[in-house]
């Protein structure tokens, strides 16, 4: 391990977080409780990234809280610091806006963030393509499922040079989800020709 590890910020986090998604479900046909997905992007970085910073995993186990509970930053900052508050804050979409705005904001912002929050957001995007491609939401049609494995790789493309081990997992996840939904990921440089594209529209000015 490169890092001290500090079991009980993992647990506390664990148990903060499950308080804060207490009744919510991922959307995919099995309505598992949504704890179960912070946990598995947490885990995804210390098992498949091999990272163990501790910051790293709680900001994880944290990252939809301030996007998708009442949790306001102060307590994230008195529980848990300022670094991980940080990372928290950038990985968190602004619910206020639109929501292809908020795509097309996070394609524009990816090359920007720092590190750790750049490793929470590989591991977020695989597992949500993992989900996507193996329990989808219902009702999903098979296009919506197409464009947002697009989408995410969009993202993705903005940070490789991250962690070669999240992004190897997360391209032969790519290889699966192109056979298996049946379609070919399009280039990132044809990137503003999609809704999402940086360049496509001005939906978030």
């Amino acid at each position: 391990m490169t890092h001290p590890f500090n079991l009980d910020i993992i647990f506390q986090a664990i148990i903060f977080a499950t308080r804060k998604h207490h009744g919510q479900v991922r959307k995919g046909e099995l309505a598992a409780p949504y704890i179960i997905h912070p946990l598995a992007v947490a885990r995804e970085i210390f098992t498949t990234g091999q990272v163990d910073d501790p910051q790293v995993l709680v900001a994880a186990i944290l990252h939809d809280t301030l996007e998708d509970t009442d949790t306001k930053p102060e307590e994230i900052r008195s529980l848990f610091g300022e670094e991980v508050l940080n990372i928290v804050l950038e990985v968190s979409d602004d619910k206020s806006q639109e929501k292809m705005c908020r795509k097309q904001l996070q394609v524009i912002n990816a090359p920007n963030l720092s590190y750790p929050a750049r490793i929470v957001k590989l591991a977020d995007k695989l597992i949500n393509c993992r989900d996507i491609l193996y329990f989808p939401p219902y009702k999903w049609p098979l296009t919506r499922r197409q464009e947002y494995i697009q989408w995410s790789a969009d993202v993705i493309a903005q940070i490789r040079g991250t962690n070669a081990n999240l992004e190897a997992a997360f391209d032969e996840l790519l290889i699966k989800a192109q056979a298996r939904l049946e379609f070919h990921l399009e280039p990132f440089e044809l990137v503003d020709n999609r809704p999402w594209g940086p360049g496509a529209t001005d939906k978030c000015a």
